[in-house]
């Protein structure tokens, strides 16, 4: 089939996916766990060919680990999908309720998108949380991953498509596309998506952006940053910080930027410098930095670099104005938290960062669907409309308008002897 082929049967899949009711989506999702568990061995096999074409093409070691799933993988894409069961289900909840005259009633309801369309990096986790979340919110879903993971995403792709449809989720809801050109045609088809989620550099982001009529939501870069304060527990701002940076450095929501208040950057520097160059990580600093720890300079493209390695710039800071002003110039407003004692100073921070997710005293790394308890996500977003920061059930549904009456019309409503609405709140 053509791409646009492949989105018409997205788009009619999505009309009667919309309706389908919470016990076969749950249960569609059981038969998807399943097929996955019993398959293991398969999907490895696909995978370990990806990951020894992209070893001879010398893709990058932080790539390399995201294009990895093995079987530790494996059990956490079905945890997930276990935790996505157990959530309620979004659809047809009244979100609110008027009466606007006796026996006429207007409720607000939430509703699919409908046909969403995820270009995503090289991770075959990514696809199964995906599609997976799209079933649960009952959207169409056409997805194009990193070419460096084909094989295994044609093999994952396959087997949800079979075991959903096996257990009474319409034929077509979920595509996968292979190619560039794939992205590029379906960026055109506007009268079957109504949605796209990039997820990749900020260049590829403005891309899509600017060669699409369709909605686009999704973030660029995970310019993230810890600003340790003069008021705080050093032992907490070490383990925060390097938690941020190390826990898993080839993601989004790692700490790239370290920021220090000038009060403590004597005593706190060589503390974390100690612990953050036993785990080999890089540091680079500014010149107040480089005159109380050994780093190398930092440069002005440091402070807005997403390195998705064991890198991390360091910048000593006057006050706690300094450091907003710095992350909102700086950061791509994905995630940022500060490590302090002091409350007010907190709530500061946290009102005045403009970004989709702002933390006190953690670990950027809970930025994430799945901790959220939002049944994993299909990506982050840095948007300011519809959805913003993690991406999960709620953000892949919109909202329609249903009123009720027994025969009201509007003319009854207007002129000098209308009747009045009552424009009554109805309590769920």
């Amino acid at each position: 089939m053509s791409i646009s082929e492949i989105a018409a049967a997205a788009k009619s899949a999505s009309i009667r996916l919309a309706a389908v009711d919470t016990d076969t989506k749950n249960n569609a999702l059981s038969q998807i766990a399943a097929a996955i568990r019993q398959n293991a061995d398969k999907i490895t096999a696909a995978n370990k060919k990806d990951l020894s074409a992209a070893e001879k093409n010398n893709l990058a070691a932080p790539l390399l680990k995201r294009l990895k799933f093995d079987r530790v993988k494996i059990d956490q894409v079905i945890a997930g999908i276990e935790s996505l069961i157990k959530l309620p289900d979004p659809v047809g909840k009244a979100l609110s309720g008027t009466e606007l005259d006796t026996d006429l009633e207007l409720y607000k309801v939430s509703c699919p998108i409908g046909v969403i369309g995820v270009v995503f990096e090289s991770r075959p986790d990514a696809l199964v949380q995906i599609s997976t979340l799209c079933l649960k919110s009952g959207n169409s879903v056409l997805l194009k991953g990193g070419s460096e993971a084909a094989n295994t995403n044609r093999i994952l792709a396959e087997m949800i498509a079979a075991a959903s449809e096996s257990a009474g989720l319409p034929a077509g809801w979920i595509q996968l596309l292979e190619t560039r050109q794939d992205v590029a045609e379906m960026l055109a088809l506007e009268e079957h998506i109504d949605l796209i989620i990039p997820r990749g550099s900020n260049d590829f982001v403005r891309y899509i952006m600017s060669n699409t009529n369709i909605p686009v939501l999704g973030h660029a870069d995970g310019i993230c940053h810890v600003y340790v304060d003069g008021d705080v527990d050093l032992e907490m701002a070490v383990n925060v910080t390097v938690d941020s940076k190390c826990q898993y450095v080839a993601v989004c929501n790692a700490a790239e930027t370290l920021l220090v208040d000038a009060k403590i950057a004597e005593t706190f520097l060589p503390k974390i410098k100690a612990v953050l160059e036993q785990k080999s990580v890089e540091l680079r600093g500014c010149k107040k930095t480089a005159s109380i720890i050994e780093v190398k300079p930092a440069t002005e493209e440091d402070w807005s670099t997403e390195y998705l390695d064991y890198i991390l710039s360091i910048k000593i800071v006057e006050s706690l104005d300094t450091a907003i002003d710095h992350i909102n110039r700086y950061g791509s407003g994905h995630t940022d938290s500060i490590v302090t004692k002091n409350k007010s100073k907190a709530e500061r921070f946290m009102a005045l960062v403009d970004s989709g997710n702002v933390f006190w005293n953690c670990s950027t790394r809970f930025s994430d669907g799945y901790r959220y308890n939002l049944g994993a996500e299909v990506g982050i977003s840095t948007n300011k409309i519809h959805a913003r920061g993690p991406v999960g059930l709620e953000g892949l549904l919109i909202y329609k308008w249903q009123l009720s009456g027994t025969g009201q019309i509007v003319a009854n409503y207007s002129g000098p002897n209308a009747k009045k609405f009552t424009h009554r709140k109805i309590e769920n």
